[in-house]
């Protein structure tokens, strides 16, 4: 990007591009619209268009108008007549010839007769007419329309051809960064409240300040070295500067003079250099200013220059010090943004990119009127030391009216850029995140001698020195903390569950109790991930600070910690949506298990230290059998099982199916002559209802059930994680019979009611709630065959007839936010293909509106 501001050599002529053209009417400051838009005469100087108009509609006035052309050749009559309109920076100001009664106007206002006048107005008749815009009949001319812009003089194209002239780059490499923080700290200070407002005491504490300031940009040695090279340039601009504003030279004339002195340099380096000549008078004015009532040399050279009696009259001049302050902030505004643009990375951003074309096509325009407003500026600072305050405070409407249209102009200018600037940064963002998004996983292909650059990417791209905090302790901690440590990461958004929580924190303490050597122990961190999308609130930080206090393990310390594009590629590579996961990674930041949360659920601490193998090894041990449905989560059922008693777990949140189930459960027990127990384990979703339905369970004691809704929770978090499990280790579609179970469970429990029995451990079956349901109800029926083949075969034998004849249909659901979702799935009843659909759900009403994928 170093070329990027330098490639204007070899341009036409801007009226041959229409993108170089700025403004849509013929006014520059008011327009609104593309500032790319081509129009017909947009630089027109408002001075000499204002006075032609005034010729025009006055034609018995033409001869008393001539003076202010420059075209009256008696000077006497030149100085009755304009007053102020004679002064050198005035005639700069409105675009006016050069006075040759230059020299007579320097002599300062006690000995010079037109600033006499000046003073007392009734020295001149016509005086009153031309002593600012209010009473200036050409001034209101231009205040008329805005089509009499002092902007609209010249023509936009012949303006930009003569500066496009000027620039002839030889290849010289400037890094104006440096030296524009500098000139920003000289203009920062430089104010007429720092000079008035602040105390000695103060005022050696603010320079002190200021010093330190300037020790950390300019006392380093390739800012030194830097400044060495260009001192003379900035010397001789400034010296250029001050002349021709005294000389009277008008401001378009001024800035092709200076605009050839930094012919070589490129457009940032040109707009800097102007800048810091300008920043070296200005400065040293208003150090003067501030310093002059305490320091004997600063007090003789500031009455050299007026200074004390302009502060004296600082009152009045209150207006044109606040113009030109908020036209210095719009200068280093468009500064700053101009020099981002070379600052751009080229290897994700190129000139072919349209934000960046039209940034580049309209920079020489903005540098343009950028030191146009330096000129002004430094224009009036000039005038205010050589013709004294009485000409300022003259003078001081008309020129705040001139600076505030600079302003709008510049900030014209600056909208625009900064859009463009806006659009490439998102472009540079995007290419950026797909870079690292690409190279993420590259990092788990690469060995590494410890966890170190892995963590580091994903919990502190930002280099915080204290990214984690300590759930334990509640203190901050270093991330060498995880050095070659078995790390768990546990990513969430801030909505994780207590029913989650709680469960994890169980098995972290059982792992922290059972924990006997070093390499089994391993360290667990919640990394909390919030869309880079949604504003991040005051009520989501509560929410965050709650969770990680209340975490006995390690937390990054602040979400803003995971950068954006770690984020993405978290989703990428891990399936991350909105559901937790749990990745595992060893001492060297491999990665043993993408999710290992899965495991965590069904087996616990067992599963260490959670790996694709581990759970493979636990799987192939596994069988169907009622402990793996209920693990340690109720002694009181798992009693029943070792007592080898018939036992129904069964769910929904039908409250009819539920009274005609168990009864009618309990009359076939006793017509068997069987131990019979039922457990109720509600349901997955709906938990309100489920709460209705133990409720009506308890009063009519229809059976036992689980009071804790956590359990219910758990139980079923545990079916799905069997089915995820699966799914993550491409087994889903195994014929096994722990799979088919499995599917059959969460497919009943989507469709309504349903029921399992076992006979101690052993599961005899499971099947839908009408089917269930419909068996105890014809035990007569069935019951003959009970003693030659046993309850047990004679009650699966009967249900399975009846399952077949009711052909219920099978369905899973998969959130999105679970990650993970399989292409494909087999029934587990009849074995086929799936179809696959979408399904709208809402929190009201979970019948969803199911639509073909």
């Amino acid at each position: 990007m170093d070329q990027s501001l330098s490639n204007y050599t070899n341009q036409t002529s801007p009226s041959l591009n229409p993108e170089k053209r700025l403004l849509t009417t013929s006014n520059p400051l008011t327009s609104a619209t593309n500032p790319l838009t081509p129009t017909t005469n947009p630089f027109t100087g408002a001075a000499n268009s204002a006075m032609n108009q005034l010729q025009q509609q006055l034609p018995h006035q033409q001869h008393q108008r001539q003076p202010l052309l420059g075209r009256m050749t008696s000077p006497v009559a030149q100085q009755q007549l304009l007053g102020p309109m004679t002064n050198p920076v005035a005639q700069q100001l409105l675009g006016m010839s050069p006075n040759p009664m230059h020299q007579q106007q320097l002599m300062g206002p006690k000995n010079n007769q037109m600033l006499n006048s000046m003073m007392n107005p009734m020295h001149t008749p016509r005086q009153h007419e031309l002593m600012g815009p209010m009473h200036n009949p050409m001034m209101q001319q231009l205040n008329r329309g805005e089509s009499n812009s002092i902007f609209s003089a010249s023509d936009d194209n012949v303006i930009m051809k003569q500066v496009l002239d000027t620039h002839l780059p030889d290849g010289t490499e400037v890094d104006v960064k440096p030296l524009v923080n500098i000139v920003e700290e000289i203009l920062k200070h430089a104010t007429i409240k720092a000079a008035i407002d602040v105390d000695a005491s103060t005022s050696m504490v603010a320079h002190t300040d200021h010093v330190g300031k300037l020790e950390d940009r300019s006392h380093q040695t390739d800012t030194v070295a830097m400044l060495h090279l260009l001192s003379h340039t900035i010397d001789k601009l400034a010296c250029e500067m001050s002349f021709k504003c005294l000389t009277g030279g008008d401001g378009h004339s001024i800035a092709l003079s200076l605009f050839h002195t930094v012919g070589n340099y490129h457009w940032d380096a040109k707009l800097a250099l102007i800048l810091a000549a300008f920043a070296l008078n200005y400065g040293e004015f208003w150090l003067l200013a501030q310093i002059y009532s305490s320091n004997q040399l600063a007090k003789s050279m500031a009455v050299l220059r007026q200074v004390p009696m302009i502060m004296e009259h600082s009152a009045p001049l209150k207006p044109k010090f606040d113009a030109l302050n908020r036209l210095i902030h719009s200068v280093l505004e468009l500064t700053q943004c101009i020099i981002q643009f070379k600052e751009l990375p080229s290897m994700y951003i190129s000139y072919e990119v349209p934000a960046m074309a039209r940034a580049l096509n309209i920079v020489p325009t903005a540098v343009y009127w950028n030191v146009r407003g330096i000129i002004a500026c430094a224009a009036q600072i000039t005038s205010l030391t050589s013709m004294g305050h009485e000409y300022g405070i003259s003078s001081s409407e008309m020129q705040s009216w001139e600076l505030s249209s600079l302003v709008h102009k510049i900030n014209h200018l600056l909208e625009f850029l900064r859009k463009q600037l806006e659009e490439c940064h998102r472009l540079i963002g995007e290419k950026k995140e797909m870079d690292f998004r690409n190279s993420f996983n590259q990092l788990f292909d690469t060995v590494h001698i410890d966890n170190m650059k892995i963590l580091k990417i994903l919990l502190n791209l930002r280099d915080d020195p204290l990214p984690l905090f300590d759930g334990a302790t509640k203190q901050r901690v270093r991330l060498e903390v995880l050095r070659k440590r078995n790390v768990l990461l546990l990513i969430s958004g801030l909505d994780l569950s207590r029913d989650e929580l709680s469960i994890l924190e169980q098995i972290y303490s059982e792992s922290r109790i059972q924990g006997s050597r070093v390499d089994a122990l391993y360290d667990v961190v919640w990394v909390p991930i919030v869309d880079p999308y949604v504003e991040y609130t005051d009520a989501m930080h509560t929410q965050f600070e709650d969770m990680k206090n209340g975490m006995p393990w390690y937390s990054v310390n602040h979400p803003s910690n995971v950068d954006r594009a770690v984020k993405k590629s978290i989703g990428d590579r891990w399936h991350f949506r909105n559901k937790p996961i749990l990745v595992v990674l060893d001492p060297q930041g491999r990665e043993l298990s993408p999710n290992a949360l899965h495991m965590m659920w069904i087996w616990g601490s067992t599963a260490f230290p959670f790996t694709t193998a581990r759970e493979e090894a636990l799987w192939r041990d596994e069988t169907w059998r009622l402990e793996l449905l209920v693990s340690g989560m109720d002694p009181t059922i798992l009693n029943w099982a070792s007592e080898g008693k018939y036992i129904f777990l069964y769910g929904g949140d039908d409250i009819e199916w539920i009274r005609k189930f168990t009864n009618n459960a309990r009359a076939m027990a006793t017509a068997a002559r069987i131990p019979l127990e039922m457990a109720y384990v509600g349901k997955s979703k709906k938990r309100e209802n489920v709460r209705r339905a133990i409720a009506t369970i308890n009063v009519e004691k229809l059976s036992y059930c689980w009071q804790d809704t956590s359990l219910i929770w758990y139980f079923w978090t545990r079916l799905e994680s069997m089915l995820f499990s699966k799914i993550q280790l491409k087994r889903a579609d195994d014929q096994d019979t722990i799979m088919l179970q499995i599917k059959k469970l969460l497919s009943y429990d989507k469709d309504g009611s349903w029921a399992l029995l076992c006979r101690g451990s052993q599961i005899l079956t499971n099947g839908h709630g009408s089917t269930m349901l419909q068996t105890p109800i014809d035990f007569d029926l069935w019951k003959e065959h009970i003693p030659s083949r046993g309850f047990d075969l004679s009650f699966k034998d009967y249900h399975d007839k009846l399952h077949v004849a009711a052909n219920n249909c099978c369905r899973f659901e998969f959130p999105i936010a679970a990650g993970r979702i399989p292409e494909g799935m087999r029934c587990p009843e009849c074995h086929r293909v799936m179809e696959k659909y979408i399904a709208f759900l809402c929190c009201h009403d979970q019948t969803g509106l199911l639509e073909p994928y």
